[in-house]
This record gives structure tokens, C-alpha cells and sequence, in this order.
């Protein structure tokens, strides 16, 4: 099966990689089981290219000749994050694993409703959350609120810090708040 029939297909999340600095290879295989859709930014690009990584769209500020063939260029100013996030909303992608050094809110909000998110960093799952959310999670798992909550509720979890919180037991948790959405973050 080429890569351009899954283009087509879309059923699987993108992979848009900014960073592989700190990330564990085990996690990027997993990402790569069934053949997304692989988007880089030009830094990582001879990186991913070395690693045998098929490579679909390229971010860059310049048309460069060492590609692989069929990369498409994403062209970018100053903003290839944005950029990239542009081109896959365009392209109607329902999702988007991100792989980054560092989650940064504010990067993201334009994008939360449009595209499904997940923002993976070398230690940390980020993604955007409805008020009401409810997920199963194990006991003493540690879940963090990475964007303001107004009239944060909790149900199945303790509070260990200002936005940290640990699953009481075994069992599900749930999120209510007033703001549409926010963020929160798991350990990988």
C-alpha cells in the first residue's frame, strides 16, 4: 500500500514532528504502526530521513533539493507549527499527534475544535478537554490542568498542587468547568 493511499484515507492521526530531542524511539514506533501521515519541520527533517522514516510534507522556510521523493514543502515564514497545524485543517485531517519538546497553550488554542489534538513531549500526553470530561484511569496516576479551569470540579481525584492532581483509585475521573476547553496533561 503506497503512502499516498493513506493520504487519501486519513483514518489515521497525522504525525507532525517539531522536535525529537529527549523523545523515546519506543513511543515514535508505536506512532508510526499504521503509516500516518509523517510532516516535519526542516531541523528534524535529516534526523527522520536517517531514521528510515518515510517522510510526506516538509515545514520549511526554503525549497531544499535533498528531499526525499514526493515530500511536499509547507512553506513557512515564521510561524511552522502554525503553519503545519494550517495545512492539515486544510486538508481535512480529523487529527494530529504532535511530537515537541514542550507544550506551550497558547500555540494550540486556534487549532482546539478544528483538528482533534494530542501534543506529545519527551515525558508528557497534552491534549484539549470539554468540560465533562470523564476518563478511566489506574490509582495514583498523576493527571496536571495546563490551562486555567474557571470553577474547576473534580470527581475521583485528590489535588496535590495548583493544577496537579492523582487519581484517588482505580476508576474513572471527571473534569466540569465554565471556560470551553482546557488542557491537561498525563505521564507518558
Amino acid at each position: 500500500m503506497s503512502s499516498h493511499h493513506i493520504v487519501r484515507e486519513k483514518q489515521e492521526p497525522a504525525l507532525l514532528i517539531m522536535d525529537l530531542e529527549g523523545f523515546n524511539y519506543e513511543n515514535l514506533g508505536q506512532l508510526l504502526e499504521w503509516s500516518p501521515t509523517v510532516v516535519v519541520d526542516e531541523k528534524v527533517y535529516e534526523n527522520v530521513d536517517s531514521l528510515g522514516i518515510k517522510v510526506d510534507a516538509i515545514i520549511s522556510k526554503e525549497l531544499s533539493p535533498d528531499l526525499q521523493d514526493n515530500t511536499l514543502v509547507i512553506h513557512t515564514v515564521d510561524a511552522p507549527l502554525q503553519d503545519a497545524l494550517k495545512f492539515l485543517v486544510g486538508e481535512q485531517y480529523p487529527a494530529v499527534n504532535i511530537i515537541t519538546s514542550e507544550f506551550t497553550p497558547k500555540d494550540y488554542l486556534l487549532f482546539v475544535g478544528r483538528i482533534n489534538l494530542v501534543v506529545l513531549t519527551p515525558e508528557k500526553k497534552v491534549f484539549p478537554v470539554a468540560s465533562g470530561f470523564s476518563k478511566w484511569q489506574a490509582a495514583a496516576e498523576r493527571l496536571e490542568v495546563l490551562r486555567e479551569a474557571q470553577n474547576l470540579q473534580t470527581t475521583g481525584l485528590r489535588k496535590i498542587s495548583d493544577g496537579v492532581f492523582e487519581t484517588e483509585k482505580d476508576g474513572f475521573y471527571t473534569l466540569t468547568f465554565d471556560n470551553e476547553f482546557t488542557f491537561i496533561s498525563e505521564s507518558l
